[in-house]
């Protein structure tokens, strides 16, 4: 065993460690956390500070502040009577117009904090001076095979490095104090879609890290590396492959027995691509498992099936990657129903004892919690409207479905969309209230078979049909349409399974959740504000403006005795590729950042002075009905993912509909040609040929004519 003697040292004895499932106790931890003057900051960060991290109040250590990923803070300086006093301590530019998600960590007053492009920032955590930053160089064109934005959520920090996982796959260790790298290697297979966007973990001395790209085809997995080295100690595989090559272990035999057809042509999908927790006393690594791919069940496994590991949470030792238990969210899913949101861990009183449990609301709109002894579920509800199912029954364990949410006919309206009830932005969980904030959205969505799509690893594979469902070319329709949309800030309780309060937004895809001992609350918003809400009601009791729309999740720590609260700001991710016209409208693209909060604080926020743009007059438009109808349907399967539903922009990259290139040759040489590939537009030459070509600018010509003749009529109506 590679640190035996680390471990030794640090968390465990030797004897014990022997045997491959050594287990650390909370007090074994505490007596081995002894600080030195040589080892401060990142340096003195071991197995035995990670597990008494929450003993830690001063500092945010991992993505979730302690394993159990419960994003609570214990500090109260800052608090519902004192909130008024909030101001801005300081702001740092992420240099990015791109879509920002990252959780900072803080070590003992240095921030550690990553961009779009999976940069990484050091700040002083008092002042906002920049230590050092670190660019991966990524290639502009991966930018093609990252469905959700070239974003990331974060860094760990481990015995003075910085660990960081890039959107092309790479796991890179930095040295906290400079910045440089000590070790690289690449996770995945380069001539796939992968991806990485998630924060890594690290558990006994081992960087634990996922990827996603199911909807390009890949076969999930997550990975352990060794820290010091960032040699492969062990892999697990999500989904099964193709059962002639032979299975990797027991959990992928029995997984194939859950599926039908050649489901290994499609990649299978099941990507690990951001939550992750860790129990030491059970001496358990918890994952959470995506999407199918494709997500048509029809097409990837044709009998049906539950599809095993795909939409579940997954127990695994965290020495050898071997599987312990898992609990199915969504069998046989077909929604892209993940279960990758976050999970959280607690002990809690249920039926007159503790309990260890295991809690998440991922995107199917039900709230869990699970023994995360065993796997076996103790209670469930939905926080939201759900058509999917009517309920969870809990002597199976199973949802009820609703048979006609299948789209059996070919088609169906179901809640929650694929955007989910609740997707990726950060829950928190108080122990004071005894409730859990989550980040909720209630939007319906129109599934519509297209099971005749071909398989290209280059773009989407849903074999559902996008085009369906595209907004209405009049204004006032999709006003109607976006009326149906509404966010939430849900306080849940997980033992009586029920709301506490509500605070209803008209927005989806509002941002991430700090819950703190000062019976506060805070929220990103997207619209571009920072709140805090009073944890036992949910009243309003402060917010900022910020210029910007936040998804990431807030922090807090302590520096010379001053409490913080830091929250990354940056509108992007998948909500403002995809869906350009609900998550606006706003102003053009604002520089992502860094805003740091203090009691007293006197600096002024930057706000964006750049207004609206008006829609220009478009070229001539003369390609027939049949044409556009063409571009319609290969804008759907190529474009709409960067450039939007409707060719509306949501603001984080540029609006075609306003295009330079819309009336020359100059559209060819960017849409075939690469022309723009060092700013992320790669060639379609592959997948598309010029009359194609054409089609879609023909397609973009027809609604950038009916954006303009709406506002000229507009405009007419206002005049007197």
């Amino acid at each position: 065993m590679r640190h035996t003697i680390f471990y030794a040292l640090a968390i465990a004895a030797a004897a014990s460690l022997a045997t491959g499932c050594s287990k650390v106790s909370r007090d074994e931890a505490a007596n081995q956390i002894k600080p030195t003057a040589e080892k401060i900051g990142a340096a003195r960060i071991n197995d035995a500070t990670l597990v008494m991290a929450d003993k830690d109040q001063a500092n945010w250590l991992t993505h979730g502040r302690t394993y159990s990923e419960q994003r609570f803070s214990p500090l109260n300086q800052i608090n519902d009577k004192s909130i008024a006093n909030l101001g801005l301590a300081w702001e740092a530019s992420l240099e990015t117009f791109r879509g920002i998600e990252a959780t900072p960590i803080v070590v003992d007053g240095v921030m550690y904090v990553t961009g779009s492009w999976s940069k990484v920032y050091a700040f002083d955590a008092k002042t906002g001076q920049r230590k050092w930053a670190y660019d991966p160089q990524v290639l502009p064109e991966k930018a093609a095979h990252a469905c959700c934005d070239v974003v990331n959520r974060g860094v760990a920090v481990y015995n003075g490095k910085v660990f960081v996982g890039t959107i092309d796959g790479r796991l890179i260790a930095l040295d906290a104090a400079s910045g440089q790298p000590v070790w690289s290697t690449q996770t995945v297979d380069v001539d796939r879609p992968y991806t990485i966007t998630g924060a890594p973990r690290v558990v006994k001395g081992k960087v634990i890290i996922g990827n996603g790209g199911a909807e390009y085809g890949v076969r999930g997995f997550v990975s352990a590396y060794d820290v010091d080295d960032g040699g492969l100690v062990w892999r697990f595989y999500t989904v099964p492959g193709n059962p002639t090559d032979g299975f990797e272990n027991n959990a992928m035999k029995k997984a194939a027995e859950t599926w039908t057809g050649e489901w290994w042509k499609y990649g299978g999908g099941g990507t690990v691509w951001d939550s992750m927790a860790y129990d030491p006393e059970l001496d358990l690594l918890y994952i959470g498992v995506g999407n199918g791919s494709p997500w048509n069940q029809k097409v990837r496994s044709p009998k049906g099936g539950d599809n095993l590991y795909l939409s579940s949470i997954v127990a695994l030792r965290p020495d050898t990657g071997d599987y312990v238990w898992h609990y199915q969210t969504t069998p046989g899913e077909t929604w892209d129903f993940t279960a990758t949101q976050h999970i959280m861990l607690a002990d809690m009183e249920l039926g007159g004892m503790v309990r260890k449990v295991l809690m998440q609301a991922p995107k199917n709109g039900f709230f869990y919690v699970i023994d995360r002894a065993t796997g076996k579920l103790i209670s469930a509800n939905n926080f939201v409207p759900v058509t999917w199912a009517t309920h969870i029954d809990l002597k199976t364990g199973r949802p009820v479905e609703n048979p006609e949410a299948r789209y059996p006919e070919g088609r169906a309206v179901v809640k929650p969309s694929p955007f989910g009830a609740h997707n990726w932005h950060p829950m928190a969980y108080s122990p004071l209230t005894g409730l859990v904030y989550i980040p909720a959205q209630d939007v319906p969505f129109l599934y519509q078979d297209k099971v005749d799509d071909k398989f290209d690893p280059d773009t989407f594979n849903t074999m559902t049909d996008w085009a369906v469902g595209e907004l209405p070319s009049q204004e006032a329709q999709r006003k109607e349409l976006k009326a149906m949309i509404k966010g939430e800030l849900v306080a849940w309780n997980p033992v009586t399974q029920k709301a506490a309060w509500r605070v209803r937004y008209d927005r989806m895809w509002n941002g991430g959740v700090l819950a703190t001992a000062g019976n506060l609350v805070f929220q990103g918003r997207a619209d571009d504000s920072f709140a805090a809400y009073a944890a036992d009601t949910g009243a309003l009791l402060w917010s900022v403006p910020v210029g910007t729309g936040i998804v990431s999740g807030p922090v807090s720590y302590l520096v010379d005795g001053e409490q913080y609260v830091a929250v990354t700001a940056g509108w992007g991710s998948v909500m403002t590729l995809v869906a350009g016209y609900l998550s606006g409208p706003k102003p053009g693209p604002v520089e992502g950042r860094v805003l740091v909060f203090k009691l007293g604080g006197t600096d002024k926020i930057d706000l964006p002075q750049n207004g609206m743009l008006s829609v220009p007059e478009p070229p001539h438009q003369s390609a027939s009905a049949a044409t556009i109808e063409s571009g319609k349907r290969l804008y759907a399967r190529y474009c709409f993912m960067c450039h939007g539903d409707s060719v509306i922009s949501g603001g984080s990259i540029p609006d075609l509909r306003y295009s330079g290139t819309l009336a020359d040759d100059a559209w060819f040489d960017v849409v075939l040609n690469g022309a723009l590939a060092e700013r992320g537009m790669r060639s379609f030459q592959s997948s598309i040929d010029r009359a194609g070509a054409e089609a879609i600018r023909a397609y973009v010509l027809s609604r950038a004519w009916a954006a303009y003749e709406d506002e000229t009529a507009n405009i007419a109506r206002k005049k007197p």
